[in-house]
């Protein structure tokens, strides 16, 4: 492994810290992140260096406490001095970047986490687990020769299970959080999970373009939305 995580630079402005789904693959984040360069230094974090040379590697069974640590550490390399940093993360990387905030508070502006499936905070949590498993990880699912040669193999292999079974446990500074969801989402069970954690942390939701999948699917739409939440984010915290 580097010294510095794996990650890409676009961009001039407040650093944005994005941290992608999936295995954290940033593949198809190109609109979204060309959207973003205009007003921010976008710094996107590729976890396990899939899209930079990594992909058909091996890959250990993922801890989300090692994509958070990971991220602080880009921060601290990239951040220019005594200035906080914006964060974004969608789906696991939605869970990365609240634990993040939970380990790493001091160095974050805000923090905007969307459609985390970190179901188990739902009252019936462990059944949605078990059925959102059940409804990835069926009959598609890679033989295991084949686990680590794309990102969804890795992902279903090696992420969806520990991530899936995260809840936030330490108190997290809600001033400076969003938990955010898809308005395709509504009546599905990640945007149930989305606004109950937001009731159960005391922070803001919101609700962002598209579904599940509104940065690859909306980038511009997402983008500039993404944008405002942030930038209110900032008019309240002033």
């Amino acid at each position: 492994m580097t010294d510095t995580p794996y990650h890409d630079i676009t961009g001039r402005g407040p650093v944005l810290l994005l941290v992608p789904g999936g295995a954290g693959h940033p593949m198809g984040l190109g609109p979204l992140t060309e959207r973003l360069a205009g007003r921010f230094t976008v710094v996107t974090y590729d976890p396990l260096g899939l899209a930079h040379g990594r992909l058909g590697r091996p890959v250990a069974e993922q801890r989300v406490a090692d994509w958070s640590e990971g991220a602080a550490r880009l921060l601290e390399e990239v951040l220019p001095a005594g200035e906080p940093a914006y964060v974004c993360g969608t789906s696991s990387g939605g869970i990365a970047v609240l634990d993040l905030l939970a380990r790493h508070p001091g160095r974050l502006a805000h923090v905007v986490a969307h459609e985390p499936p970190c179901v188990t905070v739902l009252p019936d949590g462990a059944d949605r687990r078990a059925e959102l498993i059940e409804q990835l990880d069926g009959p598609g699912r890679p033989p295991a020769e084949g686990e680590s040669a794309s990102p969804m193999g890795v992902f279903l292999a090696r992420v969806l299970r520990p991530f899936s079974a995260y809840a936030p446990t330490a108190p997290l500074p809600a001033g400076r959080l969003t938990i955010a969801a898809g308005a395709g989402s509504r009546g599905q069970v990640l945007h149930r999970t989305a606004g109950f954690l937001a009731g159960r942390l005391g922070c803001a939701f919101a609700e962002l373009p598209g579904g599940h999948l509104g940065t690859l699917d909306h980038p511009v739409e997402f983008a500039d939305a993404l944008t405002e939440t942030l930038r209110s984010s900032a008019r309240t915290s002033a």
